[in-house]
């Protein structure tokens, strides 16, 4: 069991240095790696395991988390140099590289959100939506409203924006209004989903089914680890350090309870039931596909988000750019 030192030090909140095998330290000194990190995000969960596991040290690597405020603060530390490597969106990666940034994508998870209704609702399908009250997380152009409106339209024949009324805004207010009967569905990101439906609510479709409309035929980490080339030219043995201490946290978190002891207290679960989901929902998303699979499928949805975001969503590239994903590495 870790110590109340162990589990801190597994969150990030003061160096670890001390803990690190001695065997590792006498090696010489691990290539130090800044990874940022959110308040609530997942890859706070899987840096934790790394650190409680001494999986970087073990991989001659000495995993710095760098807390930042949201997504955006991210991807300007990114892009700034305060971090080598965030976890971000496929589109995101896919438009600095276009734009001539020399970025690679290393897949991290394909968990996604849903379209969430409460578990007693008489909603059924999608066709059902119109005229009722709907949130959409984000704004008019995230990816999984874009997509669910195009399925509605080819699927259904009605447009969801003008027969449904939607109402945008930030997931934690538009999942409090699914709860008290403000809206009928909201469409989610997956953390919020997690928590809903350990509270009895319910899929009316997830964003696999949504894609599935348009030809994709499995899971697609939209998620994953973007770093510059230089970093990859600079430091392989770094880079490639992390793909492999990532895809052992995500081993050690599969096989038992034991290494989600420093994850627990990250998760702000309330309940074994929210746990339980979240824990659930996160394990589902662990890239497995070869990887010539699921780069096909995501130049598929990625064609289809050009068409139905356009320069406003994706920038110039209308495919995805090439040399994108790094392969050296496992996928997930």
């Amino acid at each position: 069991m870790l110590s109340r030192r162990g589990l801190m030090a597994a969150a990030g909140l003061w160096p670890l240095a001390p803990l690190l095998p001695s065997a590792a330290r006498a090696q010489g000194a691990p290539a130090s790696l800044k990874v940022g990190l959110l308040p609530f995000g997942t890859v706070s969960w899987e840096a934790a395991v790394i650190k409680a596991e001494g999986i970087d040290a073990a991989e001659g690597l000495d995993l710095e988390g760098v807390r930042l405020a949201g997504s955006d603060a991210a991807r300007i530390a990114f892009q700034g140099g305060q971090v080598d490597t965030i976890v971000s969106d496929l589109l995101w990666a896919a438009r600095l590289r276009a734009e001539g940034r020399a970025v690679k994508f290393l897949p991290y998870s394909s968990t996604e959100g849903a379209l969430m209704v409460p578990g007693d609702s008489p909603l059924t399908t999608v066709a059902g939506l119109a005229g009722k009250r709907l949130g959409v997380a984000g704004g008019p152009l995230d990816k999984n409203w874009l997509l669910l409106r195009a399925r509605a339209r080819e699927k259904d024949g009605f447009d969801l924006e003008r027969e449904a009324r939607p109402v945008f805004g930030a997931p934690p207010l538009l999942m409090r209004k699914l709860e008290t009967g403000e809206l009928d569905a909201a469409l989610l990101y997956w953390t919020f989903c997690a928590r809903l439906e350990a509270r009895g609510f319910r899929r009316l479709i997830g964003a696999d089914g949504i894609a599935a409309a348009f030809g994709v035929t499995g899971p697609i980490a939209l998620l994953g680890y973007v770093f510059d080339e230089a970093l990859l030219q600079r430091a392989p043995a770094a880079v490639a350090g992390l793909a492999r201490a990532s895809s052992r946290a995500k081993r050690a978190l599969e096989a038992g309870d034991a290494a989600w002891a420093p994850v627990r207290p990250l998760m702000a679960a309330e309940d074994e039931a929210t746990y339980a989901t979240l824990k659930r929902a996160f394990l589902a998303g662990i890239p497995r596909r070869p990887a010539a699979a699921e780069r096909a499928d995501a130049e598929r949805l990625y064609a289809v988000l050009a068409r139905l975001g356009g320069e406003r969503l994706v920038g110039a590239a209308t495919t995805l750019p090439a040399g994108l994903y790094w392969d050296g590495g496992p996928n997930g």
